[in-house]
């Protein structure tokens, strides 16, 4: 797709990286297809190739409206477009940097501008989620319906090991993930831990940086990225196998550390480092029992009984690891039910949720419907949000798919 740069955005870095995604652009409309917010809604600007024709224009000089911004916004950034694109468009990357442009033009203001502050001065922060959460499991029974389906129930964390083997990765903690679902990571090290692998966390690493990112609030994003890799140089130094991420949403930003600290100086080397280091918990476990026998695994898995498993869309679409997951869980015996349109987003989205309820609300019911129909005993998915979105929506206990294979491998079934 052919683009010239306004005049006064010749010199703007966001235009230009835009312009080179957009020159990928051919405007078939195979992404179409496959965007939930088009198929939700049937208006082309809500559509992958219609976001990218509103961010062309604003690249090339016309003046963005609330209207452009609202489009913009009603993105999930789900990805889906990406695997469909014949022609490789990082639409993700993309929306970012038109996200971005536009906001310049056209600042928030009232509600919804303080909501993002408040959002940005709380979920990013570990410490000030905590708190939050517990209070909400206190009064969980005297919530109605909705609310107190959407406060996580209380997990019992197992028992970590204390071994330290002669491999050893490090885990991000994440901001929310450690208060709403800590057996996630504990399930992790205990997982690692039997296949001779030691996962150890750094003190001061934090939020991966996603939420302040996605929300426009891209130099305070880079902050949490430095103080990160700071935390884990020390390591990477000390020649630290990988850096595992169970949040697959927070996956795809770590991966991308490389791309949004590209032209820092100081950590443009470090960052690039760092994402090649990061790794999906899925891709360390399928590679450590690629060529075992896991027949041994089998009786236990089925008692766990059928299981739906969701794959978020930012692992699918995002990290490109569709299946992998899936083919995990049925090699160590698992059984997975069907689950219609498992490409599609659940609707949660990092704070999508928040932002964009009513459209975010009739993806979950669409996402909860397709996976219960197969009446599984539990549900399992690979990222934090999805989890406590299909969770709210389904009325079902739902966990992250280590916490499985943990259970069958210490045979806690």
């Amino acid at each position: 797709m052919q683009t010239t740069i306004a005049p006064e955005l010749a010199n703007d870095p966001r235009a230009i990286a835009a312009t080179e995604v957009l020159k990928k652009c051919v405007h078939c409309g195979f992404c179409l297809a496959t965007c939930p917010t088009y198929n939700l809604l049937g208006d082309e600007l809500d559509s992958p190739r219609g976001r990218i024709y509103l961010i062309k224009q604003v690249v090339e000089g016309h003046e963005p409206t609330a209207a452009t911004r609202t489009h913009l916004d009603r993105c999930l950034t789900c990805r889906n477009c990406e695997t469909t694109c014949p022609s490789g468009v990082e639409y993700g990357h993309l929306v970012d940097l038109g996200r971005s442009l536009v906001e310049d033009k056209v600042p928030r203001s009232g509600v919804d501008k303080w909501l993002r502050k408040g959002i940005l001065s709380v979920l990013p922060y570990s410490k000030r989620v905590t708190p939050l959460v517990k209070l909400g499991q206190v009064v969980k029974p005297l919530l109605p319906g909705a609310l107190g389906r959407a406060v996580p129930a209380s997990q019992t964390v197992p028992a970590l090991p204390t071994t330290q083997h002669e491999r050893h990765m490090l885990v991000l903690d994440g901001c929310v993930q450690p208060s709403m679902a800590p057996a996630t990571n504990a399930s992790a090290v205990r997982v690692l831990d039997a296949l001779g692998i030691s996962l150890n966390g750094a003190a001061e690493s934090g939020c991966c940086g996603a939420v302040h990112y996605h929300l426009n609030e891209q130099e305070a994003a880079k902050n949490f990225i430095r103080r990160n890799i700071d935390a884990w140089w020390p390591s990477v130094e000390a020649g630290c196998e990988a850096i595992i991420v169970t949040a697959s949403g927070c996956g795809v930003m770590v991966k991308d550390y490389g791309h949004v600290l590209a032209d820092d100086a100081a950590y443009a080397d470090k960052a690039a480092r760092v994402s090649a280091l990061a790794k999906d918990i899925v891709e360390v476990v399928g590679d450590v029992l690629a060529s075992e026998d896991l027949s041994r695994f089998k009786e236990t898995a089925a008692a766990v009984g059928k299981v739906a498993f969701h794959p978020p869309c930012t692992l699918q679409h995002g990290q490109k690891l569709p299946q992998v997951t899936e083919r995990l869980l049925a090699r160590l015996g698992f059984n997975l039910t069907p689950v219609a349109d498992a490409h599609t987003c659940c609707g949660s989205a990092g704070t999508y949720s928040i932002f964009q309820p009513a459209i975010s609300q009739q993806l979950k019911e669409n996402k909860v419907r397709n996976l219960l129909a197969g009446q599984p005993d539990i549900i399992a998915t690979a990222n934090i949000g999805c989890q406590l979105q299909i969770q709210g929506g389904s009325g079902q206990t739902v966990v992250h798919w280590i916490e499985l294979v943990d259970r069958v491998m210490t045979a806690q079934v």
